[in-house]
């Protein structure tokens, strides 16, 4: 047992925006290269779905539509070829979604050792 206070919420989604993000910003440098990016697929709609769960447990609902975009979008079993600097600004956008995301998804912490009463 400590003495110091527990928060009163969590970020489960924190870590898997992060590193959605990551993913994301490193398919810029693999855009061409069509066997490298199929690994960047497979992680951005991986963690886009991870996040869609914890959105949901969180009761955050909003944030599944653009999370299911992505899912969907960088799918890699169907895969769209998009090329040109339309598909570069949705990287970017990607990666806003996932910090955001990330940062504004939070749940009530169970073991939350302040509350009053």
């Amino acid at each position: 047992m400590t003495s110091y206070p527990t928060p009163e919420f969590r970020r489960p989604a924190l870590a898997p925006g992060i590193l959605g993000a990551i993913v994301l910003l490193a398919g810029l440098a693999l855009l061409d290269n069509a066997g490298g990016y199929l690994f960047i697929r497979f992680g951005v709609s991986i963690l886009a779905l991870i996040l869609c769960v914890f959105a949901y447990q969180a009761a955050q609902w909003w944030w599944i539509v653009g999370l299911a975009a992505i899912a969907v979008v960088w799918n890699p079993v169907v895969p769209f070829e998009f090329h040109g600097q339309l598909w570069v600004a949705a990287q970017f956008v990607g990666t806003l979604l996932f910090v955001a995301v990330g940062l504004l998804v939070k749940v009530k912490n169970p073991e939350d050792r302040n509350r009053r009463r």
